[in-house]
């Protein structure tokens, strides 16, 4: 029994998650593209994205694709009314505040209200359960879940809704090739300081009873993964149950007229996550490629 643990333990495997999974027609199509011809084996749903409908059909489309929810609480619409939502939208529109920063400094100023993220949270997870999807983990747009007083109301409406994982957004930052990308330093400094929280995050999700893996690869490398970059973090992949965060999608008309930094790196990560390299660098690594449906039912 011992030895079975130890070599279970020792295993690499690795979940390949694609992000904003409704946020385009051409988006979904990447998404769909890279789970059926390449290694994606997870993605996160928008609920409140404007090409909702289609990402479902995609993924009906794609039985064997782990399907989360991608819960937005920046840069995007509430799904409930303006009165359920008022401290955490601007104005009367229900539009949410603009990048993850305002919102971590109205979290830390304790102007966000726990139980109303709680309900916009509960109600886009109910939505995607509601389209008639089985939601596997849940994580958030700008990763603002790596604040503890986002973290806890999602935690409880992710259980409410019967989801049993979510994205653990500290990792491995992998300074040795970033040393060498001046563009990625700023990113690298931020997210360096965020992980005071990781502690927090780990105990929270233990309370929880819910799963979550040791941890997140190519955050800090979002809209700058080259195969250079991309062979570093499979080369140098630790041991244990990871992510690697990735946004695949196509830059076509509809992409152009989403507020997004993501245009021209989506293609890039798209070309990555399908070339048939990438299978060999993975088995050359021994990587096992698994979903958050796959973590669940390891961990239970």
């Amino acid at each position: 029994m011992k030895l079975s643990l130890l070599l279970d333990w020792r295993v690499r495997r690795l979940i390949i998650n694609a992000d904003d999974f409704g946020l385009t027609r051409g988006v979904n199509r990447a998404i769909a593209g890279a789970h059926s011809r390449g290694v994606v084996t997870s993605a996160t749903m928008m609920a409140n994205s404007a090409a909702f409908d289609d990402a479902v059909q995609q993924a009906r489309s794609s039985p064997g694709l782990g399907i989360g929810c991608h819960i937005v609480l920046v840069d995007g619409l509430a799904i409930l009314p303006p009165d359920q939502v008022s401290t955490l939208i601007v104005g009367n529109e229900k539009r949410f505040r603009e990048g993850a920063g305002s919102m971590a400094l109205s979290a830390v100023a304790g102007r966000l209200d726990a139980e109303q993220m709680r309900e916009e949270a509960t109600a886009q997870i109910r939505k995607l359960q509601a389209a008639g999807l089985t939601i596997s983990h849940i994580d958030t747009h700008k990763h603002v879940h790596i604040l503890p007083q986002v973290l806890r109301p999602l935690l409880r409406a992710a259980i409410a809704c019967g989801v049993r994982a979510i994205r653990n957004p500290f990792g491995r930052i992998g300074f040795p090739i970033m040393a060498r990308r001046p563009e990625l330093w700023q990113r690298y400094g931020q997210f360096k300081l965020l992980q005071a929280f990781a502690g927090k995050f780990r105990q929270a999700v233990r309370q929880a009873t819910m799963f979550t893996t040791d941890g997140s690869l190519g955050i800090s490398a979002t809209g700058y993964l080259d195969d250079a970059l991309f062979r570093f973090i499979l080369e140098n992949l630790p041991e244990g149950t990871w992510e690697l965060v990735c946004h695949p999608g196509y830059d076509d008309a509809d992409l152009q007229r989403v507020r997004t930094r993501l245009h021209k790196s989506r293609e890039a990560e798209l070309r990555l996550l399908t070339a048939s390299e990438t299978r060999a660098l993975l088995a050359r690594n021994g990587v096992e490629l698994i979903s958050y449906r796959d973590l669940v039912t390891k961990a239970a």
